[in-house]
């Protein structure tokens, strides 16, 4: 397939003569990689020094962003308006993260639904795409800078346990950021080619990759044959890490100096401060036996010894990943060739001895394990590019395919550049009461709304049975095979209602016409997400105000007249900023209405569970749960 190059800048189609550039976008530091004279480079600083740009963004009072460095100053003094670790927030909703967000400095919104997540900075409202995209836009700017010369094209990488969710949303981070994502490749993947493995056509490897970051942890099982990588296996957890080496230091000391968790959780300033005390006292005792500090009036010390056995069941729960992992692949430890370390955390001795008493091997760890996923990276962009000829690149789909949902938007099921063939799918329910008939229309493209894109074609599924809005469950599936042709089935999966439809391959475009239609996505990224923001935003609030209203009418006898006055001007608040064009708004208004009304639908919750107790029934209570909805 010929390869598409696109000048931003200049609004025109090129010979692909652009570097392409390899970039790891972490939960706690990034870097942006290249070829420079055939070997993977990763671009430091102006200082010169440091290859990492903190994964930190801050807002300021003026309406300036920082990202990196500058934004990590800011952490101890102005923390509710300092991101750092959106990683862990990417593609997830507030459920998924509700655990741990006394962990986090800054406000993340609860809508107490399966919506994806928000974080609130004053009163404008962030997605973790749009966080990650001010990070990579850093990263860009960088390495423009170290170049002369303007960057368009990358490849990102991320975890090999991303779902579609998160991978989507990281491909999205990329255009918002003005980047064509030419792939997105798995973190181990990128780590294996860093050390030359599978650049081989001829060799045949069995390797574990073994990455412990700042949030992250996962163990990969890969396979390299004909250079072909294939993922045999994969394990881990995604909340842990070296942030979590660090919260088990911050825990210690409170305990040693007697500080209250509240007082953690109210005085944001000093949990920043004791948080970067206890990322201090980690990096120390992998070269010293202890670490001592002070820090207003408290003392805090720590022993290599202490620092052991504070995070020894971390690090065995690392271990007890490796050997699910090792269970899931088939495969015993003698017949893993190789073990390739990945992560700043991987420098902690115990994590080191650990692994390698695991494996009864010596550690692939030579290089920088901070490096080492961005210098894979630049290789895989480097064979993307053609420079590699004995990498074997499977063919990939052109453009985004998708489908159409509530209010016009575009919902992508196989991303642009995947590999062919390939099958995806994701489920779906209904938006209105005894709905009957679903239509699908089927859409190729990278805008956010359909209008935007291509239309291949559209069906319905008729037939299915009447119930509440939400209840279905719809699962479509996509199925392209070598040839091109696209397969789109849809299926009610509680009373097995089906139907398909068949789409020939290229769907009639030339190679200009897709290039011009990928520029034509960079150009009008944040244009694109604005509007896909405020869509999004209508759709969880219309959810909640129907919600609300029910609330309201099932529970009025356990409601005081003031909570339901109360709660009924915050419903007309939302009512009316949802008929306004401001995004923030809304989401201020959704935020106002569920802060209020969630101790009220609790203690609801508990009367009505008394009644059944008591043999009365149970009143059904519902909260603006929302579904991904066609």
């Amino acid at each position: 397939m010929a390869k598409i190059s696109i000048n931003i800048k200049e609004g025109k189609v090129e010979k692909a003569s652009n570097v392409i550039v390899g970039i790891d976008l972490g939960t706690t530091n990034s870097l942006v990689a290249y070829i420079h004279d055939g070997k993977a480079t990763a671009v430091k600083g102006k200082d010169g020094k440091s290859t990492l740009v903190p994964s930190i963004v801050h807002f300021s009072n003026d309406g300036g962003i920082l990202v990196g460095n500058n934004a990590k100053d800011k952490l101890i003094n102005d923390p509710a308006n300092t991101i750092y670790s959106v990683k862990r927030l990417m593609g997830k909703s507030y459920r998924d993260v509700e655990n741990f967000e006394q962990y986090f400095g800054y406000k993340i919104i609860d809508e107490d639904s399966d919506s994806l997540v928000k974080v609130r900075v004053k009163d404008k409202f962030y997605t973790p795409i749009e966080l990650s995209a001010e990070i990579l836009k850093s990263l860009k700017h960088r390495i423009e800078k170290d170049l002369g010369q303007k960057v368009s094209r990358a490849v990102i990488t991320v975890p090999a346990y991303f779902n579609d969710a998160q991978r989507q949303a990281t491909r999205d981070a990329g255009k918002l950021a003005g980047l064509d994502v030419l792939r997105i490749v798995n973190e181990p993947t990128a780590a294996s080619l860093a050390y030359g493995i599978g650049l081989n056509p001829e060799e045949v490897r069995t390797i574990a990759v073994y990455d412990l970051g700042g949030g992250t942890f996962d163990i990969s099982i890969l396979q390299i044959q004909n250079g072909i990588f294939e993922v045999l296996s994969t394990n881990g957890d995604t909340f842990l890490g070296g942030d979590d080496f660090d919260r088990a230091i911050i825990d210690f000391w409170a305990k040693e100096n007697n500080i209250a968790p509240t007082l953690l959780q109210e005085n944001k300033n000093l949990a920043q401060a004791i948080r970067l005390q206890a990322e201090e006292a980690k990096k120390t005792l992998s070269n010293q036996d202890e670490f001592s500090s002070t820090l207003e009036n408290y003392n805090f010390h720590l022993t290599k010894s202490q620092f052991d056995t504070l995070i020894q069941p971390l690090v065995e729960r690392t271990i007890t990943s490796c050997k699910n992992a090792l269970a899931d692949a088939k495969i015993e430890t003698n017949q893993i060739d190789h073990i390739v370390m990945v992560g700043g955390s991987t420098r902690v001795p115990l994590v080191q001895k650990s692994v390698s008493d695991f494996f009864g091997k010596a550690l692939f760890n030579e290089l920088n394990p901070d490096e080492v996923v961005a210098l894979g990276a630049a290789i895989q962009a480097d064979v993307l590019a053609g420079n590699q000829k004995d990498v074997l690149l499977l063919d990939v789909t052109p453009l985004s395919l998708g489908i159409e949902t509530v209010g016009g938007l575009m919902d992508s099921i196989i991303p642009r550049n995947s590999k062919v063939p390939t099958k995806a799918g994701r489920q779906y329910t209904t938006s209105v009461d005894g709905q009957k008939n679903l239509k699908v229309a089927v859409f190729q493209g990278e805008r956010d709304l359909v209008a935007d894109n291509r239309k291949l074609g559209e069906f319905i599924l008729k037939g299915i049975p009447p119930m509440p809005a939400g209840l279905p469950k719809i699962e479509i599936q996509f199925i392209l095979n070598a040839d091109g042709i696209l397969k789109v089935k849809a299926k009610e999966l509680r009373s097995d209602v089906e139907t398909e439809i068949e789409i020939k391959s290229q769907y009639g475009l030339s190679e200009e016409e897709m290039a011009m239609m990928l520029l034509d996505s960079i150009e009008n990224a944040e244009a694109d997400m604005k509007v896909r923001g405020l869509l999004e935003a209508r759709n969880e609030a219309n959810n909640i105000l129907l919600s609300s209203d029910k609330f309201l009418n099932q529970n009025a006898e356990i409601l005081s007249t003031e909570e339901i006055e109360k709660t009924k001007t915050l419903v007309e608040a939302l009512r009316t900023s949802v008929a306004g064009e401001d995004k923030d708004a809304i989401n201020k208004a959704m935020d106002d209405l569920n802060t209020y009304t969630s101790p009220l639908a609790h203690r609801a919750m508990d009367v009505n569970i008394g009644n059944a107790i008591k043999g009365k029934g149970i009143t059904n209570i519902e909260q603006g749960t929302r579904n991904e909805e066609v």
